[in-house]
């Protein structure tokens, strides 16, 4: 069985893909800012590589080695560009794309040592076409989309894939927050420019990484399935 990390695992998409993945019969532990009462959930900032080494040897002591990593954890930014301080805009990228680097880093060993790995990284669909007031986390997850595809050369070699997601309209704890201060307008206005016509589910984002971790798609590397309902905006 095999052994997977979830970040941003305690909420949201995260949550879903957790979920998922259990129902797979993978052993899931995850990392998120939160705590739990999950034996196999472990709080760790993604921007402190020091705790995530930590959360992840904690997850080896209890599992074993890790085989699949999907970057879930997220943080949005809905401001004017020019009301960004130069913080907040460093805190976005720290997560959203740093958080990546450190936990990408830490499980690649494991994953070349076995000659076997998967990795999904969530990114946006906002990346398509860019996105008002959240300048700083289109271009985060811009970079997550180079970077998968990156990754996905470099370690093809090593029995590794490397995907992304990006989310279009999703309905989770960031889209309500966005939707409550004004930034994504109505929602029914938003759902009829979706072709299939709904509002998509965290449990959507979760299947489309569960085929990603398969074995079935081992010959699917590099590549940023958008799972959006046919809006690519």
């Amino acid at each position: 069985m095999k052994n997977a990390v979830v970040t941003g695992g305690g909420s949201g998409i995260g949550a879903a893909i957790a979920a998922r993945l259990r129902a797979d019969g993978l052993h899931v532990a995850t990392l998120d800012l939160q705590p739990s009462d999950d034996e196999f959930a472990h709080v760790a900032d993604v921007t402190d590589r020091a705790a995530v080494d930590t959360a992840l040897n904690a997850v080896r002591a209890q599992l074993g080695p890790i085989s699949v990593l999907v970057n879930a954890a997220g943080l949005d930014c809905f401001k004017r560009f020019t009301d960004i301080s130069f913080e907040k805009w460093q805190r976005v990228i720290d997560v959203n794309l740093n958080g990546v680097y450190h936990c990408v880093q830490a499980v690649l060993p494991d994953m070349i040592e076995a000659g076997w790995g998967r990795i999904v990284n969530i990114s946006s669909s906002s990346t398509h076409s860019g996105q008002p007031f959240m300048s700083p986390y289109v271009a985060a997850k811009s970079a997550v989309n180079g970077l998968t595809k990156s990754l996905a050369l470099e370690y093809g070699p090593n029995g590794i894939t490397v995907n992304a997601v990006p989310p279009g309209f999703i309905d989770t704890p960031m889209l309500r927050k966005a939707e409550e201060r004004g930034f994504l307008g109505d929602t029914e206005q938003q759902i009829q420019q979706t072709p299939v016509r709904r509002i998509g589910r965290p449990e959507d984002i979760a299947a489309a990484c569960a085929f990603l971790i398969s074995e079935e798609a081992g010959y699917i590397t590099g590549q940023i399935l958008g799972v959006n309902g046919g809006r690519n905006t």
